[in-house]
């Protein structure tokens, strides 16, 4: 996710590092060089120019402290303005009255489909009794395609397969909501082009119609600038409430991101990337600004590992690991745990500078395949008794499991290496689980 952005921006800020103060000179090259990134990212050239002058502005305008280089102050200063330019502070989803209605639009192919999947399964995990309204009339497998993700996370769909008026759809699954104690609508409405004018008064007749407590517009990442204008054009009619940005994990260029909230002034709420209904995220402007500049998200970071561990898991994996009990099973669990929390690489590029340095690493999704079939090819006994295996046992575990006995060797070298650790910091009195601690704390 903005790779090339990240990488120019860090090139423009590099002729600062090493600098003993910041100059008119160098301030100015440096700011050319972002503004050119920001431009090439596909920003709107206005928005690109309005950042880089405040950038420049507060770059001179700050006295550098003794113990902070140039080159720390001004990223300081880009991550801020990258931050406000996204708009500052996360923005909620408004969800009023009995039951609460999220409209979705945008543009065809924008994944909207996926996306209201993706937002059921969220607010379900919430608690809410969520129902998925088909009302794309025109795209021949869109009722289906709904259908099969309503099965895949537990919601229901409602559907009119020979209707072919959306209002009429709309309004009927509002009745059915309410006559079914639904607490949340999700409407998932048909693509269309803003220059369509029959298709885009459909949707208006739609919204008022419903008088939906929040419209949000989904956005392909992958458009770039058009994206912006399309926003535009869908605004002054729909007058929506807030942005969705969806395919984050494709070739995307990131001025979508970084120019929709100055140019159509409504908040980016979410954002979505890969086909899972869990690659869901709020949309934290300050966390995806330390993405950009490739400082890591451990915050979010955090949130998903509360979302997939289970407290009283981390406090027996706790116990395990402060008595050296640590063994395959927990370790298994540990892998599994993980693969939850979405794309390995994604996850790790959360954490600060390994962004960096998996750029030109292609970890797949299932890169702890084989570690997964050769601990299933272990007895129980086994498992919880790694010091066990001997050379036939090795052999055994290494053909069940489909792989070379060296990589069965490197992984038990690997993991009683790992055990060593464990135990040197319980030693320092800094004991806590592989998942951040059992304490759960609350979200920002």
């Amino acid at each position: 996710m903005f790779e090339n952005l990240s990488d120019r921006l860090d090139k423009a800020m590099k002729t600062l590092k090493g600098q003993g103060r910041i100059t008119d000179i160098n301030v100015a090259s440096t700011v050319k060089e972002i503004r050119r990134a920001l431009v090439e990212a596909d920003v709107n050239y206005k928005v690109a120019k309005e950042v880089t002058d405040r950038i420049k502005q507060e770059a001179l305008g700050r006295k550098i402290l003794i113990d902070v280089q140039p080159g720390q102050m001004l990223v300081k200063i880009v991550h801020e303005e990258l931050t406000r330019l996204m708009g500052q502070d996360k923005s909620e989803v408004k969800l009023e009255g009995d039951p609460a209605v999220v409209l979705m639009s945008g543009l065809q192919g924008s994944g909207k489909t996926t996306f209201s999947g993706k937002l059921a399964n969220y607010y379900k995990k919430q608690g809410r009794n969520v129902l998925l309204v088909a009302c794309d009339i025109y795209r021949p497998a869109a009722i289906a395609q709904l259908q099969t993700l309503g099965q895949q996370i537990g919601v229901e769909v409602y559907a009119e397969p020979e209707n072919k008026n959306a209002v009429s759809i709309a309004t009927n699954a509002i009745a059915y909501a309410k006559a079914n104690k639904k607490k949340l609508v999700i409407v998932d409405t048909a693509g269309r082009l803003a220059v369509d004018e029959e298709m885009m008064n459909e949707i208006a007749a739609v919204k008022a119609a419903i008088k939906p407590s929040e419209t949000l517009f989904v956005v392909d990442s992958m458009t770039g600038q058009d994206a912006v204008n399309t926003a535009q054009a869908f605004n002054e009619r729909i007058n929506f409430d807030g942005v969705v940005l969806t395919k984050l994990d494709g070739d995307t260029r990131g001025g979508a991101a970084l120019s929709i909230r100055a140019v159509v002034d409504k908040p980016i709420k979410f954002n979505s990337r890969g086909e899972k209904m869990d690659d869901i995220e709020q949309f934290f402007p300050d966390r995806m600004a330390s993405r950009i500049l490739n400082m890591g998200d451990v915050l979010t970071l955090v949130d998903k590992m509360q979302e997939v561990y289970d407290e009283k898991m981390a406090e027996e994996l706790n116990r395990k690991m402060r008595k050296n009990q640590f063994d395959f099973n927990d370790f298994l669990q540990q892998i599994q745990q993980i693969k939850k929390m979405g794309g390995v690489k994604d996850v790790m590029s959360m954490i600060p500078g390994m962004s960096k340095m998996m750029k030109d690493v292609d970890v797949p999704d299932d890169a702890f395949k084989s570690v997964e079939a050769m601990i299933f090819s272990m007895t129980p006994t086994e498992r919880a008794n790694p010091e066990i295996i001997d050379g036939s046992r090795r052999k055994r575990i290494a053909q069940g499991s489909g792989v070379e006995i060296q990589d069965l060797n490197r992984l038990l070298k690997q993991f009683e290496e790992m055990k060593k650790m464990m135990k040197k910091v319980n030693k320092m009195s800094m004991g806590g689980s592989l998942m951040g601690g059992s304490k759960k704390k609350k979200r920002r």
